[in-house]
């Protein structure tokens, strides 16, 4: 075997053994420091803001709940004609996988808190069949709600009276890691999208592992 084979080999074995990681996603900020006469650079990452929201039970819901978690972030509402309800059938395959993962969460925020009341939620909830220990529905004040889905999740949510239900709102599935920072966004009413983010979902994990 050459010298160059061998060399070849070598890189590929490697490059198959470098763990792969997903980016971090958003706007980002540069620190520069001087330390001992030499620069330093920190890369400050956009991460998602503080919010306090109200959940299916009509207990208060903080980022403090999502607190050692990955999880998974949407937004709807129950009488959505359109998009919602394909969205709903592609959380539903994401919930029934990772279920009884500790470290696994899903958030889906109502963007009508007006008709999605704590009641209605936990009806919507129940229906599912779902387990709200692993998958929580958000209400709260709409200005808030809409607030963090632009400026936090980077997602379009707002009232338009031309869309479908009045209201307008992305159909991305969101992927946040544990630090807060978003790591990728998955079109929910496809598929294919769906299953990439799900072993996007385990690329993530491992890179807690051993942490």
């Amino acid at each position: 075997m050459n010298r160059f084979l061998s060399l070849s080999l070598l890189f590929i074995a490697m490059a198959c053994h470098q763990e792969k990681r997903l980016p971090i996603m958003g706007p980002r900020q540069y620190d520069v420091k001087i330390i001992n006469g030499e620069e330093h650079t920190d890369t400050i990452y956009t991460t998602i803001p503080d919010f306090e929201f109200i959940n299916q039970d009509g207990n208060s819901f903080t980022p403090e709940d999502l607190k050692g978690k990955i999880y998974v972030a949407d937004f709807f509402f129950t009488t959505c004609p359109s998009i919602c309800p394909i969205m709903k059938t592609q959380m539903l395959r994401i919930h029934e996988k990772y279920k009884g993962n500790d470290e696994i969460h899903i958030v889906s925020h109502s963007i009508d808190p007006t008709h999605d009341t704590v009641e209605v939620l936990r009806d919507y909830a129940d229906r599912l069949e779902i387990n709200t220990n692993y998958w929580t529905f958000l209400t709260g004040d709409m200005d808030s709600i809409f607030n963090v889905a632009q400026k936090g999740y980077l997602v379009s949510a707002k009232p338009d009276s031309l869309a479908p239900g009045g209201l307008l709102h992305s159909g991305a599935f969101i992927l946040v890691d544990k630090e807060k920072r978003i790591r990728g966004y998955y079109d929910g009413t496809i598929e294919k999208d769906v299953d990439q983010l799900m072993k996007d979902m385990d690329i993530l994990l491992s890179e807690y592992d051993g942490a």
